[in-house]
């Protein structure tokens, strides 16, 4: 009941309420990022939802564009502006994706949305992370982040799915507030970069 009806209700209220809350933390932040990169405050990309089902993701613009193709994942670091790194040591470049939630694309606990060129890449046990909608946060992001391997992190999201519940989201969140506060899991020194997947060997 809770997977199937409650949690899209809890979704779409806590999304729409901190929405509302926050709209003047948001509004501050899209002028200053509309300095810092030449009028373009937001980053959109395609990402594969629940059943692999593919939607835009909407984020704040924390990096300037690569000149290149070859330096667009090279050179990440490199990339994020002033105001884009402090965006992302303080996750505050996660929350327009309150959006999609509020548009039902993503749930506020799940599976973070990856990118969709990792979808041929993922064996049997890996995709089943895709059978929930992805989240804003989730067990893999509360339980290492960018200290654990890849591996690890799909197990994580595995474990999710199989044991989504309303007690399973509300130990998440509370987590997730406290390791928020800590910066625990995030290598604060490169601003939450990480290397990209390059498929199972």
């Amino acid at each position: 009941m809770y997977t199937r009806f409650f949690k899209r209700i809890l979704d779409f209220l806590a999304s729409l309420i901190a929405l509302l809350l926050l709209s003047p933390v948001i509004i501050i932040l899209i002028i200053l990022l509309m300095f810092a990169n030449n009028g373009k405050p937001f980053f959109f990309q395609k990402r594969p939802g629940k059943n692999e089902k593919i939607f835009t993701i909407i984020k704040f613009k924390t990096m300037k564009d690569p000149k290149d193709k070859d330096s667009e994942l090279r050179d990440q670091v490199q990339r994020i502006t002033k105001v884009g790194g402090f965006i992302r040591d303080t996750s505050l470049d996660e929350l327009l994706q309150l959006i999609n939630v509020l548009k039902g694309d993503m749930s506020i606990v799940g599976p973070r949305p990856l990118l969709t060129i990792y979808l041929p890449l993922y064996n049997k046990e890996q995709a089943r992370r895709h059978l929930v909608k992805p989240g804003i946060t989730g067990w893999a992001q509360v339980n290492g982040r960018n200290d654990i391997s890849w591996d690890d992190k799909f197990a994580l999201d595995v474990w999710y799915v199989d044991h989504l519940s309303f007690s399973t989201d509300l130990k998440i969140l509370l987590k997730t507030v406290q390791k928020v506060f800590k910066r625990d899991g995030i290598t604060s020194g490169e601003h939450d970069i990480y290397e990209p997947w390059r498929g199972n060997t």
